[in-house]
């Protein structure tokens, strides 16, 4: 056993796999021309992956966009929905008049708990 040590060999600075029998994707490089600042970025993608319609420049953090035959794509927008907030959702499974009521009588529970009832100079001085 002692003669397979590996005596001599700086470990984690060269690689005991070879690459035999590895077989790479195919790749294509792919243009990005920042409007701002004219700044070209090229980059490796899968020659069967969709790449991004834009990428962020490296010089100035805007938007490049893609270059096909030497043209910038035209920007397609995509139909996705608008995040709803919680306020949206409520409002699909209550009307506004609902809702009022419900405040309304949960503001009247509030008060008859604090004792307040519906005496309005109470009301107004925040008490």
């Amino acid at each position: 056993m002692a003669d397979r040590s590996l005596r001599g060999i700086r470990l984690g600075a060269q690689s005991l796999q070879s690459e035999e029998g590895v077989v790479f994707m195919e790749r294509r490089a792919t243009t990005y021309k920042c409007d701002t600042c004219g700044h070209e970025t090229t980059l490796m993608f899968s020659a069967d992956a969709e790449p991004p319609q834009t990428w962020e420049c490296r010089n100035c953090g805007a938007d490049a966009l893609l270059q096909v035959d030497g043209n910038s794509v035209k920007l397609e927008e995509n139909d996705e929905k608008a995040a709803r907030t919680h306020w949206d959702m409520l409002l699909e499974r209550r009307t506004r008049e609902e809702l009022e009521e419900l405040l309304a009588d949960r503001l009247a529970y509030v008060r008859a708990r604090r004792g307040a009832g519906d005496d309005p100079t109470r009301e107004r001085i925040g008490a």
